[in-house]
């Protein structure tokens, strides 16, 4: 089992019995405004330059009050002041990941759990096993494989589902979401059979007969989301509570929703009207699919913990799957050269339509090719729709050519990046793209050495959403075992630091929010977290088994350890 993801699976899973069948999440009650509240820790790292270190906070009314001693802050609080001793713990400002999926979270967190799994064989006994909340109607859900973490490497098929389960749709979704491994029946209902036509963006994998093996990438897997029974009102408020807990758990304290559909947001909307949001959401609504009329006539909103500005467009696949758009073929498979999910005009037509009503526009961009585009079609449509300063996200930037890394970096447009997937990729990416496009792959480094913000996250479910494991990817671009041993290309490694401001001072300026979060000083937004272990200073590998000791939201306690 190679990466972060597949070691530590074991140690992450969430029992869906238990969590999954929460109700809509209670925001916990922050003193009152009254109330000041002044937390004590060993160490305080602030990511303020005026006052990096201190010993103490206070918090009044959702908002830092006072930073400093732990003498300064007692004598500045008053006597009537609530105090919270943390001990030997640190405390950081909030950490937000920049690119996650909550309602990919929650199913992941109902469904049959297969992140981790070793081979085929253990896959059917998992899906045999399923628990009551993998059910969508009569159909069988799960999601995490990844054939890449298995001896042979190659894609599964049909026939060992349809040796369990023959009469059961079953509907298995790749670890990276842009594969779907389905049996015969979810084939059959599709209508999808050997004179199926692959669709625009995607692909139906076939054997030597020309019958489908049972493997849809991209756009195909849209085939049978069209005949997918959607997940109850009361499943999907299960599925979003279970993720938002989760979230706060592991020391979130927001969430950039990379492409979030409309049941979604309408759900997200009433939660925060009725003041159960644990966490801070900043929307991308999703440009995809038809909810985006709607949300291009309806434009942008803003509520207390709830926020939409931005819009996410796919513009290609992954490299796990081979459907990253890349400008020469697959090093490993010299016919393709992977897809793109919306032609080049479709694309443009979608970011000018969003700029010009005041979107921000967040492009999921993973081969070279879709980075180049993207490029060239923000830096036209920006100039064409006076954003420029939209603060323009590239969501991934994973492979780019080194002239494209440069127009990013001068640009002013974000990278949002993910830096686990360069530990769980590592093992074979370059044998995806080989010695000379690797060099601008997953390149953290060269990406903010030309001046481009960079926005941390997960993407979970397709990585785990713990931020400290990024942070570790960050600092040390190795696996849970320190392999390999300086690390991989340990060039584009960051301090611990650097790393924290990717998940604090950088995502709050992915959101237009650098002024009311990111850092702790008086006046900004009341979001912290206590750590076991100072995530910059300790040891890397004390990341890998630290804890969260506390999840503070606008001043509102939303996460103890027990």
């Amino acid at each position: 089992m190679h990466g972060l993801k597949s070691l530590l699976g074991s140690m992450l899973l969430l029992v869906c019995a238990a969590g999954c069948a929460r109700r809509a999440p209670e925001m916990q009650q922050a003193p009152s405004s009254s109330t000041t509240t002044v937390y004590v820790a060993r160490r305080v790292r602030t990511l303020d330059a005026e006052r990096p270190i201190a010993e103490a906070l206070s918090v009044r009314a959702g908002m830092v009050l006072a930073v400093g001693t732990k003498a300064e802050v007692l004598a500045s609080a008053g006597g009537d002041a609530r105090v919270v001793d943390l001990g030997d713990a640190t405390v950081v400002p909030g950490l937000t990941d920049a690119h996650g999926h909550l309602a990919g979270l929650g199913r992941s967190l109902a469904g049959v759990r297969l992140d981790g799994t070793a081979s085929r064989e253990e896959i059917i006994s998992r899906v045999a096993a399923a628990p009551a909340t993998a059910w969508q109607g009569d159909w069988l859900i799960g999601s995490g494989w990844d054939q890449n973490d298995w001896p042979e490497k190659s894609f599964p098929g049909r026939a060992e589902l349809d040796a369990k389960l023959p009469k059961t749709p079953v509907a298995l979704e790749r670890i990276d979401g842009h594969a779907l491994w389905v049996n015969g029946e979810a084939l059959r209902r599709a209508k999808i059979d050997k004179d199926t036509p692959d669709p625009a963006g995607g692909r139906i994998l076939r054997g030597p007969d020309g019958e489908p093996t049972g493997i849809l990438v991209d756009n195909a897997m849209n085939l049978v989301a069209a005949v997918l029974p959607p997940p109850t009102d009361e499943q999907l408020e299960a599925q979003l509570a279970a993720a938002l807990a989760r979230c706060a758990e592991v020391g979130l304290t927001g969430v950039h929703d990379a492409g979030m559909d409309l049941r979604t947001f309408r759900l997200m909307q009433r939660w925060d009207k009725e003041g159960k949001l644990p966490l801070r959401l900043y929307v991308m609504a999703d440009g995809q699919g038809s909810d985006r009329e709607t949300y291009l006539r309806e434009g942008l909103f803003r509520g207390r913990m709830l926020t939409l500005r931005a819009v996410k467009l796919s513009l290609d696949g992954a490299l796990g799957s081979r459907g990253a758009a890349l400008h020469a073929p697959y090093s490993d498979e010299p016919s393709h050269r992977g897809l793109l999910l919306l032609t080049p005009e479709e694309y443009e037509a979608r970011v000018r339509a969003f700029m010009a009503r005041g979107f921000q526009v967040a492009t999921h961009a993973i081969g070279d090719r879709a980075n180049t585009l993207v490029l060239d079609t923000l830096l036209r449509s920006a100039e064409a729709t006076g954003t420029m300063e939209g603060r323009h996200r590239v969501e991934h930037a994973q492979v780019l050519r080194l002239e494209d890394i440069s127009r990013l970096g001068h640009s002013g447009f974000i990278a949002s990046m993910q830096p686990t997937h360069a530990t769980s990729d590592m093992p074979w990416a370059e044998t995806r793209v080989g010695p000379e496009r690797i060099k601008g792959a997953y390149a953290w480094r060269k990406l903010k050495e030309t001046g481009a913000p960079l926005a941390f996250g997960s993407d979970f479910p397709v990585e785990r959403p713990d931020p400290l494991l990024g942070l570790y990817a960050a600092r040390t671009r190795q696996d849970a075992e320190g392999q390999p041993a300086n690390g991989w290309y340990p060039t584009q490694r960051l301090s611990g630091e650097e790393a924290l401001e990717g998940f604090t001072v950088g995502a709050a300026y992915a959101a237009f929010a650098e002024n009311e979060r990111g850092r702790l000083k008086p006046g900004q937004d009341a979001d912290f977290v206590a750590f076991s272990v100072d995530p910059v200073d300790a040891p890397p590998a004390e990341l890998l088994k630290a804890q969260v000791k506390l999840t503070v939201v606008a001043g509102a306690e939303v996460h103890k350890a027990p």
